[in-house]
């Protein structure tokens, strides 16, 4: 089988993505790629007022993300493989939900220089989840940036992720119900989505654990 070298994990805010890629860089001696939200000195205001901060909070990730996949290191002896909690490509999520006609159009000219250039995953891994449990999973880790999140916000994303990732095409994709799983807790769990993860298939996949 071809074991993959680049995987990159993907799902709404609070459904797991960073904590996946984690244990899977554990598990499988990866190396980490995790986006850093803190960093961007726009999101507080954006979740407070998300009309007024949307273009600088929306330009600060794209070029943020940009850099960070720019200087993606080669595999090595040490690490073969490379776990990312994001997707490049699905920034676009965002400002079309939130950015303006004209804002967009802008967006849209600098997003075709840099695509060009980012390197493709050998497989995403999208999970999926309910709106509930996303918003309860945001109040559980009490982010002080994420408190203003609204419950019809993160429901429109979720809306918009799964239009995106149900027409996603680019490389292999695995969509996950991350409701009727915990790999956190249980190793069975982790142990199972790993191997649906390495499996050397393309198209899009589904993977819906059922407990016996």
């Amino acid at each position: 089988m071809s074991e993959p070298s680049y995987i990159a994990i993907e799902g709404v805010i609070g459904v797991g993505k960073t904590s996946l890629a984690q244990l899977l860089s554990e598990k499988l001696n990866g190396r980490l790629v995790l986006e850093n939200p803190e960093e961007n000195p726009f999101l507080d205001s954006f979740y407070k007022d998300p009309r007024h901060y949307a273009f600088q909070t929306q330009l600060f990730f794209l070029l943020s993300r940009f850099k960070q996949q720019q200087e993606l290191p080669e595999p090595d002896f040490f690490h073969r493989l490379l776990i990312a909690d994001y997707l490049f490509a699905k920034d676009r999520i965002f400002a079309y939900i939130n950015l303006s006609e004209a804002e967009i159009a802008l967006y849209e000219k600098v997003m075709a220089l840099m695509e060009v250039r980012i390197r493709k995953p050998d497989v995403v891994v999208y999970l999926q989840s309910s709106t509930e449990r996303l918003m309860r999973n945001i109040r559980q880790r009490n982010r002080p940036y994420e408190k203003d999140i609204s419950e019809a916000y993160l429901r429109t994303l979720n809306e918009a992720y799964n239009h995106f990732f149900f027409h996603y095409d680019d490389t292999p994709l695995l969509i996950v119900n991350a409701t009727a799983i915990d790999y956190v807790a249980n190793p069975d769990h982790l142990e199972a989505l790993m191997k649906e993860i390495r499996r050397d298939e393309v198209g899009t996949r589904y993977y819906n654990p059922v407990e016996p």
